[in-house]
C-alpha cells in the first residue's frame, strides 16, 4: 500500500460493512499502516471482468511472525462493488503467497464475535477453528493455517 492508495481506501470505507466491521479509518491509522515496521497493509489487484482494467480487489492487513513463528491476518476488506464473486479467497491465497514477507509456520485470523460472515469465510476456505482467544467482551474467534512458507 501507499499514500496513493488512500483515495480508493476512504470510498471503500464508506461502505456499510467495512466501516462497521473494520473502520473507521483516519489519517492515524494511514501513518501506522504506512510506516509499521512489524506488517503492512498488502493491495491486492485483479483485471475488473467487465473492462480488463487491473484494479484493487482487497487490501490486507498483516503482522509478521512473532516468537511463535505465525503471521497475523488483521483486517481483510473486499472492495464492496465486488463481493460476494470469491476475491476473499484471492486475496488470501495471494497474500500467503507473496514472495516478500519473511518465512513463517502458520498463519492466524482473529475474527470478531459478531461477525458471522468472516467466520464462515475462514471456515469456507479450510482454516481451522481454534476457539475464542481474549477476555470477556474482547475475546475474538481466532482460525489458522499451516504454511509451507
Amino acid at each position: 500500500m501507499t499514500r496513493d492508495d488512500w483515495v480508493w481506501i476512504q470510498r471503500w470505507f464508506t461502505d456499510e460493512t467495512l466501516e462497521r466491521e473494520l473502520g473507521p479509518l483516519d489519517l492515524d491509522w494511514l501513518a501506522h499502516a504506512l510506516t509499521s515496521p512489524d506488517g503492512v497493509q498488502l493491495v491486492i489487484e485483479a483485471p475488473h471482468p467487465s473492462s480488463g482494467k487491473v484494479a484493487p480487489i482487497a487490501l490486507v492487513g498483516v503482522v509478521w511472525a512473532g516468537t511463535d513463528g505465525a503471521h497475523a491476518i488483521t483486517d481483510l476488506a473486499i472492495d464492496p462493488a465486488r463481493r460476494g464473486f470469491g476475491l476473499g479467497r484471492v486475496a488470501i491465497a495471494a497474500t500467503i503467497a507473496w514472495p516478500n514477507h519473511p518465512p513463517a509456520r502458520s498463519w492466524f485470523a482473529f475474527v470478531d464475535r459478531e461477525n458471522a460472515a468472516a467466520r464462515a469465510f475462514f471456515t469456507a476456505i479450510g482454516w481451522t477453528y481454534e476457539g475464542l482467544e481474549g477476555e470477556g467482551d474482547e475475546a475474538m474467534h481466532r482460525f489458522a493455517t499451516e504454511t509451507s512458507t
